[in-house]
């Protein structure tokens, strides 16, 4: 018995095949080989046509099918996970009107702040936990004001994922999930977000149905089951976005446990058990993949822009040529924590959220020529990174979340010992390291929803966790001195 997982990104496709029972992941394959191209007619614009989406993923079926060898007869469910906060829109024929404003298509602000000042902020944050902000209904008012010829011909409004999962099986629904991440879903009311709707001017008749995050979706119809070398009848048993189905893959289910990755790019999102909302707007609040009205579970988004870039800068523009991220490590710890009163602010990548869209900028603090080197400039880097992090959690913390336990996969920064050592520290919780991706972390979501497996617990049982990080007692008195020192330079 195998599981389908697949994952609808912006830069690729991939597919992955799970042995149910033992939880190994049998196959794995994408496309495309390189970056998939993002349109961008005018600065700030981003899209993507989901023609393309659905021809990697059939690339990437048949490539997984044949490096598994597994009989499509044996695939027993499907999940899938999928870019958030994109808008695709199909007429009654399920024809796709135009191509998909995607997430990182910015066009959509002005709407978003619109919506947030005349509804009024603690109304906005108090039903959508979020401003309405650049996010999927705010992208649909922009087609209805500017795009009327498309507005008028469109039948449903869906996400990335809801688009595959319709080509799947000819079904148009979506999820709680899914809703809330476009700012369509109202929190207080237990619905669809009506009164965002009134205001846009936008029928609630657009949205989908709504079904549970695990639960038939749907099923392979003939005609996909013959673009995609699949068997006919196969349900589709559960979708998320790329965030919450990370968390979902990292086995991150329960409060006050934490999902991260510190690529380029960070993300910390954690799990929050009640319905609560940052009044300053600085992290996104969404339905996790097991939220429920009566046993409400939210995760928490926060998304910092300046992280594993300013290790690549460094690399880049300080070290000799030639030194590896694991020579940096080797070198960086020659220094002491708290890098003998350095402090580095990383957030020379664009506005950061969590600062309340302020650019801050990269900067370096205290450098004493007769006292630092290279190894220290090194560990402060790693370190205004971990406490960035930090940052982050301690709005997390505001809101009710207790952080006990963070959950990462054993890749980017999490390589690095002193980073993860570093953190654990500073935040008092226990780091565990993986070995998983988004694309197996579906396939098992659908082991769930299909009732092949009882809960998360029995699910991810055969996850493989690679190390176990524990807070440090000898550190922590200098990792909070050092993170205090960076708060109050950065708040300067």
């Amino acid at each position: 018995m195998y599981l389908l997982g697949y994952d609808i990104g912006s830069s690729s496709v991939k597919a992955s095949i799970v042995d149910a029972q033992s939880g190994k992941c049998a196959a794995s394959a994408f496309y495309p080989k390189s970056e998939a191209p993002i349109i961008a007619l005018r600065s700030g614009w981003a899209e993507q046509n989901p023609s393309s989406w659905w021809e990697n993923l059939r690339l990437a079926t048949s490539d997984v099918l044949a490096a598994s060898g597994v009989c499509p007869r044996d695939i027993s469910a499907i999940g899938i996970s999928y870019q958030m906060h994109g808008l695709v829109c199909v007429d009654k024929d399920m024809n796709v009107l135009r191509p998909s404003i995607i997430w990182c298509d910015s066009r959509a602000v002005p709407y978003g702040n619109m919506a947030f000042d005349a509804l009024g902020h603690g109304r906005c944050l108090s039903h959508l936990l979020n401003s309405p902000g650049n996010f999927t209904a705010s992208k649909l008012a922009w087609v209805k004001d500017n795009e009327p010829d498309v507005y008028s011909e469109i039948y449903k409004i869906m996400l990335p994922g809801d688009y595959i999962a319709m080509k799947l099986t000819g079904e148009i629904c979506t999820t709680v999930s899914g809703l809330s991440e476009g700012m369509l879903w109202d929190f207080k009311e237990g619905r669809p977000a009506g009164f965002l709707l009134d205001f846009y001017g936008i029928g609630e008749e657009l949205l989908p149905d709504v079904r549970p995050t695990f639960s038939e979706q749907g099923r392979v119809s003939a005609q996909a089951a013959a673009e995609l070398g699949l068997a006919e009848g196969i349900p589709v048993t559960y979708r998320a976005g790329d965030q919450p189905n990370n968390a979902l893959s990292l086995n991150v289910f329960n409060p006050g446990e934490i999902a991260s990755t510190a690529g380029t790019s960070g993300v910390v999102y954690g799990v929050l058990g009640e319905v609560n909302y940052d009044s300053k707007s600085r992290v996104n609040t969404f339905a996790h993949v097991n939220h429920s009205h009566n046993d409400p579970r939210l995760g928490v988004l926060l998304c910092i822009n300046g992280t594993g870039i300013l290790n690549s800068w460094v690399r880049k523009n300080i070290i000799p040529e030639g030194m590896s991220y694991a020579d940096m490590n080797e070198l960086a710890a020659k220094a002491p924590v708290g890098s003998s009163g350095i402090s580095i602010l990383p957030f020379g990548n664009g506005a950061e959220r969590m600062l309340e869209n302020r650019v801050a900028g990269c900067s370096f603090h205290g450098i004493d020529f007769n006292l630092h080197g290279r190894a220290h400039l090194l560990r402060a880097a790693q370190e205004g990174i971990v406490f960035s992090f930090k940052y982050g959690i301690d709005i997390m913390e505001e809101m009710g979340m207790q952080v006990k336990k963070i959950h990462a996969g054993h890749a980017n920064m999490f390589l690095s010992p002193i980073f993860r050592e570093t953190l654990a520290s500073v935040t008092g919780a226990v780091i565990e390291l993986y070995d998983t991706d988004g694309a197996a972390g579906a396939a098992k979501g659908a082991g769930i929803g299909a009732g092949i497996y009882r809960d998360n617990s029995e699910a991810f049982s055969t996850l493989r966790r690679l190390e176990v990080i524990e807070p440090s007692s000898a550190d922590f008195d200098a990792c909070c001195g050092a993170y205090a020192l960076w708060k109050s330079r950065l708040e300067a």
